[in-house]
């Protein structure tokens, strides 16, 4: 069975601190035990701030407006300005 990420993690949280081990909780989930630490490795790394992530829409977005906007104010105006002093 294929659970969510989000379902993967409370199902190994769950284990510490539990009467259960991780490997005993995710057994029946059908989540491997070696997929449990990988997910552990993977969340320690990010609280410590090890891990970059990749740009969302949002920011690639923001990025291209930012772009088109230095375009308009600084490249046009400085090409029109190179044409009219060669004229």
């Amino acid at each position: 069975m294929l659970q969510s990420s989000e379902e993967n993690v409370r199902i190994i949280l769950a284990g510490p601190g539990g009467e259960y081990s991780i490997a005993g909780l995710c057994r029946p989930e059908g989540v491997s035990y070696k997929r449990s630490m990988d997910l552990m490795e993977a969340g320690k790394q990010r609280l410590a701030g090890e891990t970059a992530r990749g740009p969302t829409t949002d920011a690639i977005e923001d990025l291209h407006r930012d772009s088109c906007d230095l375009k308009d104010v600084v490249a046009e105006p400085t090409l029109e300005l190179r044409l009219l002093s060669n004229a």
